[in-house]
């Protein structure tokens, strides 16, 4: 298992494992095709709807989410015999680790001794919990255990120690400096962790909502209805993660996620041809093919409701009730957490304002707030909230076959960060539109206390919004896959009757086995929206066909075969124009950026905003480099008329 390095493999058990993969893309690209065209059509569909006035109260932050560069001196446990080493290791902005032998090699830019993205594991700090969990996976006899070298874990204990463990991978182990250290990596680690496991989850592309139902249909065809954490990471990952055995070696892993790799890239100019096929053969008849579903639909729903009521009397009813306030706790807490965390923040910024601090604590301040959903530190206080009923939430789900509590929690760490970022951004644009340099010190706090008010009421109206899309978006994904594995034999009596009317509508969207996915989720989530309203006593719940998503972040791309996107960064620098342009407080010389480099993940891939500043007074001028957590460059924000006035000098001085 992953405790070891496996041997490398031979020409045989090559060839067998890329048979494996071809075997697996053969079957699963058919589903992956008829996805891509439910996606289309549910992307036109939705464009025809009537558009409703935008919900969200927060202003949505450009700043999309990126695992936060992290690098230092570490001991690795390594070689043969395996022995403590120092390293300098490196966490990419992709989720990559990376470790060098010296600190000059990385800066140099030598190639790294040893490399392993994160997805799948979980960071340890404990050396007697590591060993304890070591003897669970790889329990072993005494005759076995005697003829085996000592483990120089057992010989030499870890101060600070840093295991990361995965179920079928190289497990690594590292050792830090200090407790200080430890921690630092610690969260830096779990950062990575979670945005690359949550990468397709958190996408908004069509071609990703695509790939993650073909895997669940996939699997459905399989066997496997139960949900799980199989789906998290890249596309090749999860690809590989549906071929491997879970007791394959790290070499097996490491062979079929390659083979899964190459076989997407392959695909994927099939795949840019099919959605610019499918958008002009759907688009045009889209009326037509929505009208034929409706009334398949319709036909369907008469044959198999009464069944389907009965079974979820039976079999969901009486837990759905648990599950949902167990969940609503959970939100609950963690979003009160990001609440007092953000208000806090603005607090401290007014403080220091009405203080009349000096202007280089002042921008340091402006600064730390604007990074605050992207510092883990600061923003772990949500995260475990979220970490806290995972065993319990795990407990009531069991039954019906869910084992997806990890993927559950990140999703809502995730929700927790982007509200984090959308009320940073929100309080920033609003101070921006109401600071003038008229104003002074306490004027300028007075105003931002009406700001902070402001937001705090935008944040309980979005955060309320989407505290009920997740929890009903993951009571889908706990019940739906049981209730289909429940009616998986007697539906397809129904649907047998209905298929050649299926096949005369004569488009690759319409599946006889969407159609009925689609009634069982509707019935389904009567019954949840049912339980929303008991539990949050509202009576505006809405009930949608695609309220499934399980966090809400507004980013489209994802790793490998899906393209990121390219949205500007422009959350907070022109509220830092204007706190330090106030009367007596300091003066903004110049702003302007640099490119950000190309390379994901590199000590220079941040923009950088170059700050002067100087005391009213003074006649030297210094200038800092100030980095901003982003792989994107800074673009103006809307706005920009405002600037001119505040790189002039104030009329006035307190100082």
């Amino acid at each position: 298992m992953g405790g070891r390095p496996s041997s490398p493999l031979d020409k045989r058990q090559q060839q067998h494992l890329r048979g494996q993969v071809d075997a697996l893309l053969r079957n699963f690209l058919p589903c992956y095709r008829g996805q891509l065209a439910a996606s289309v059509l549910r992307q036109i569909s939705r464009e025809l709807e009537p558009r409703e006035p935008a919900g969200c109260q927060l202003i949505r932050s450009k700043k999309l989410p990126r695992v936060r560069e992290h690098r230092g001196h570490l001991t690795q446990l390594g070689g043969h015999p395996p022995r403590w080493q120092p390293i300098f290791c490196v966490l990419r902005g992709d989720g990559r680790l990376e470790w060098f032998s010296l600190r000059e090699e990385y800066e140099n830019g030598g190639h790294p001794l040893g490399s392993m993205t994160l997805t799948g594991y979980t960071v340890l700090t404990s050396q007697r919990e590591y060993l304890h969990l070591l003897d669970t996976l790889c329990p072993v006899s005494s005759g076995d255990h005697t003829q085996e070298e000592p483990d120089p874990l057992l010989e030499m204990p870890v101060t600070f120690p840093l295991f990361l463990q995965h179920p079928f991978r190289r497990h690594l182990c590292f050792s830090a400096a200090s407790r200080e250290a430890q921690r630092a990596w610690r969260l830096a680690l779990q950062g990575g962790i979670r945005l690359r496991g949550t990468v397709l989850q958190r996408s908004k592309a069509p071609a990703a909502r695509a790939f993650l139902d073909a895997v669940r249909l996939y699997r459905q065809h399989q066997g496997h209805f139960g949900g799980d954490d199989v789906t998290l990471g890249s596309d090749a990952e999860v690809t590989a993660a549906c071929a491997a055995s879970p007791d394959a070696a790290d070499a097996v892993h490491a062979a079929v996620l390659a083979g899964a790799s190459a076989g997407l890239r392959a695909f994927q100019p099939e795949k840019d041809e099919l959605l610019t096929v499918l958008e002009k053969t759907i688009r045009p008849d889209v009326d037509q093919i929505l009208r034929q579903r409706e009334r398949l639909a319709g036909r369907l729903r008469v044959q198999v409701q009464g069944p389907l009521e009965s079974c979820l009397c039976r079999k969901v009813d009486t837990q759905l009730s648990l599950v949902t306030q167990k969940l609503l706790s959970t939100m609950e807490a963690v979003l009160s957490a990001v609440q007092t965390l953000l208000a806090q923040g603005m607090d401290r910024l007014s403080r220091h304002l009405r203080g009349s601090s000096s202007g280089t604590w002042l921008r340091k301040e402006v600064y730390s707030f604007g990074e605050m959903p992207w510092d883990p530190e600061l923003m772990q206080t949500c995260y475990r909230e979220a970490e806290r009923s995972q065993g319990r939430l795990g407990q009531l789900v069991v039954p019906f076959g869910f084992s997806g509590t990890r993927s559950l929690m990140f999703g809502a760490q995730d929700l927790a960060q982007q509200l984090m970022a959308d009320s940073v951004a929100t309080f920033l644009q609003l101070a921006d539109e109401c600071l003038t340099t008229a104003l002074n010190c306490t004027q300028a706090a007075q105003q931002l206390e009406k700001v902070r008010g402001r937001v705090l009421k935008k944040f309980q109206s979005d955060s309320s919004s989407a505290q009920g899309e997740f929890i009903r978006g993951w009571l889908l994904c706990i019940f739906l896959p049981f209730v289909l594995s429940q009616r998986e034999w007697s539906c397809k009596v129904d649907l047998l009757e209905l298929e050649g009317d299926v096949l005369a509508v004569g488009s690759p969207a319409l599946t006889l086995e969407g159609i009925y996915e689609d009634i069982v989720q509707g019935v389904l989530l009567q019954r949840i929206n049912g339980e929303l309203k008991k539990a949050l006593r509202v009576s505006d719940v809405s009930c949608t066909l695609d309220g499934c998503s399980a966090a809400p972040w507004d980013q489209t791309g994802v790793v490998s075969s899906f393209p990121a996107g390219s949205e500007g960064f422009a959350d907070f620098p022109l509220l830092a124009r204007k706190v330090i342009c106030l009367p007596g407080v300091w003066q903004l010389l110049c702003i302007t950026s640099l490119p950000a480099a190309s390379g994901v993940g590199s000590g220079r891939d941040f923009p950088r905003v170059f700050l002067g500043s100087a005391f009213r007074g003074e006649c030297a001028h210094s200038v800092e480099l100030v980095s901003f957590h982003s792989t994107l460059e800074f673009s103006a924000s809307p706005i920009e008329r405002f600037s001119s006035l505040f790189l002039t000098s104030p009329s006035n001085s307190n100082l």
